[in-house]
């Protein structure tokens, strides 16, 4: 395992070891976050609701784009629909294509749904938006605001490409935190961590306004 946190492409030795050690760690992480139960599953979303709430209280326009709950992560579906009814526009990610940036689509209550990759549902007739608030979910969290998800890379690639750039908000677990997820060149910290266990963390990068 390396010791250096900013390891890149120019140490592949490095970044292997990393790469290993992510592999091993995501699963070690879901596995915890879905030995979680029901009772605390649901106090961490009431937390996680309410402080999102306070976190984009002060943004004056929002596209928000959040997430349809995957292998254990935080429920935000009743979040979202509480958010579309104050007027926000809500949004879905949708992998295009490996290697690509997502793709967002506006989200409705009454929407229709068709299944992506990992079975994973996303809106079939919403109109192409781009966030200004992205949500995205943890597996793993460090304290800079680096964010260990499921490998893919596709919100590194996608926060990477928006602009203007977004709010980025990672959403897990309090069993998510880690000392270190060892970031590498492409990682993208978020601007704040919610996990439902106190006051959201700061990341590593400014907030946009």
């Amino acid at each position: 395992m390396v010791d250096d946190p900013t390891a890149n492409s120019e140490d592949p030795d490095g970044a292997h070891d990393v790469g290993r050690w992510r592999k091993a760690e995501r699963e070690r992480l879901i596995t915890a976050r879905l030995a979680l139960s029901v009772v605390e599953r649901e106090k961490n979303g009431r937390a996680i609701f309410r402080d999102l709430d306070e976190l984009l209280g002060a943004v004056p326009v929002m596209i928000v784009s959040a997430y349809w709950p995957f292998r254990g992560e935080p429920d935000l579906r009743p979040w979202m629909q509480q958010t579309h009814a104050r007027g926000v526009v809500v949004a879905l990610p949708v992998v295009v294509a490996k290697g690509q940036p997502l793709m967002f689509r506006e989200w409705k209550p009454d929407c229709r749904l068709e299944r992506g990759v990992w079975n994973i549902p996303f809106p079939a007739d919403g109109g192409v938006v781009t966030p200004n608030v992205v949500i995205a979910p943890l597996v793993g969290f460090d304290r800079a605001g680096y964010r260990l998800g499921y490998g893919g890379g596709f919100f590194d690639r996608t926060l990477a490409a928006i602009s203007p750039i977004p709010m980025a908000i990672g959403v897990g677990h309090p069993v998510g935190a880690v000392e270190t997820i060892f970031p590498q060149w492409h990682d993208i910290p978020m601007n704040w961590i919610v996990t439902g266990d106190g006051a959201p963390r700061a990341g590593g990068r400014s907030i946009a306004q």
